[in-house]
């Protein structure tokens, strides 16, 4: 991925009347998963948010469009539910940026999604909103009545005609709750040493292993991430903003910004296409919705860390289960709901890595046998 100060000069932002407006659009994808994420492990918010802050600054000015951040999502729902550990989430996405590195460095990222069965990797983003659906009604049962109240506060905002910001104003509702017990936050600056526990810098290195667990994760999120943050992203960006950025282009940047950030600290990031949809119907026009944004996270982080320790969990679950809906509509856009839905349930009874490998190797099967019967 070559950059310059030539590049910068290219494609120096200007700002559209739309584009503060249309920032918001992407975080309604960020915000609720990294406050679980925080609220439900050790990674801490205030970093965490740092991170997206500045990846959004990075690649608004790289690639001068509203480029998105967002958190891989099929390993966040596995770190939500417990099925992965803190380090090994840190292994998984250090091992996506590796592999995505290595594909958009060598311009192959888009010969290996011709070869992926898109209902295949429907059927992955299927299971990771099984799992956020269960890990959601699991922390719902535990304060029943806080949870209604989330929900409709949700079912409001839906009725309204604002299906993509009804987790966004729930948890705006669980910020309310946890600023009644905590007061007005403090400003803090974070401590960037501490990302992770122990104190130090990132995971330590006895707990880097490669596990069997972060192994099949790793898998199921590339799949997701080939798909929905490369070859979908950049379309978008081509339909919507005019913005000529190749797939290829997308996965260094994925893969660079995951090697840099992931080990110190940071939820694996990558560029999906719900984000710039979201800027776009928010109103972004200009990369300078990244930067307004980035601006936004970096000053949430320094009044996060008080409001996420008191964060009601109940309104969390319904925030999980908001999220859930979302990519659970988005996985029913297949050419064979019969494959999506059996890797989407395999994935989440059992385990999604394991779930993606198996749709691959059914739709092989099956597409072997209709050639063979049309010949």
């Amino acid at each position: 991925m070559k950059f310059s100060t030539a590049d910068l000069r290219d494609r120096a932002p200007t700002f559209a009347p739309g584009d503060a407006t249309g920032a918001v659009g992407d975080s309604v994808t960020v915000l609720p998963v990294v406050v679980a994420v925080s609220a439900l492990t050790e990674l801490r918010l205030p970093v965490l948010l740092l991170w997206f802050g500045a990846f959004q600054v990075v690649w608004g000015l790289r690639y001068g469009a509203p480029v998105s951040v967002e958190p891989m999502k099929a390993l966040a729902a596995l770190v939500i539910a417990g099925s992965l550990t803190v380090p090994e989430l840190a292994v998984a996405g250090t091992l996506s940026g590796v592999v995505l590195l290595a594909l958009g460095s060598v311009g192959a990222l888009g010969a290996l999604a011709d070869r992926i069965d898109p209902a295949a990797i429907r059927g992955v983003q299927l299971a990771v909103a099984l799992v956020l659906a269960r890990t959601g009604l699991e922390l719902g049962s535990g304060a029943p009545k806080t949870a209604l109240a989330a929900a409709a506060t949700g079912g409001v905002v839906v009725a309204f005609g604002h299906r993509r910001a009804a987790a966004l104003a729930v948890l705006a509702v669980g910020v309310g709750l946890a600023a009644t017990e905590t007061g007005a936050p403090r400003v803090a600056v974070p401590n960037l040493g501490v990302g992770l526990p122990r104190g130090g810098v990132g995971v330590a290195a006895e707990d880097f292993a490669v596990t069997a667990d972060a192994l099949a994760a790793t898998g199921a999120q590339l799949a997701m991430t080939v798909g929905n943050a490369a070859v979908a992203t950049s379309l978008l960006l081509s339909d919507l903003f005019d913005a000529e950025v190749s797939p290829d282009e997308l996965a260094t940047s994925m893969g660079a910004m995951n090697l840099l950030a992931v080990p110190l600290g940071a939820l694996p990031m990558c560029h999906g296409s719900g984000g710039v949809a979201g800027k776009h119907a928010f109103g972004a026009r200009t990369a300078s919705a990244n930067l307004i944004l980035g601006g936004l996270y970096a000053g949430a982080a320094l009044g996060a860390a008080e409001l996420v320790a008191a964060f009601p969990m109940a309104a969390l679950g319904v925030v999980l289960a908001l999220v859930a809906v979302e990519l659970a509509k988005a996985s029913l856009d297949t050419d064979s709901l019969a494959l999506t839905a059996s890797v989407g349930v395999l994935g989440a009874a059992t385990n999604v890595g394991l779930a993606f490998v198996a749709g691959v190797a059914a739709s092989t099967v099956l597409a072997r046998t209709r050639d063979s019967n049309e010949e």
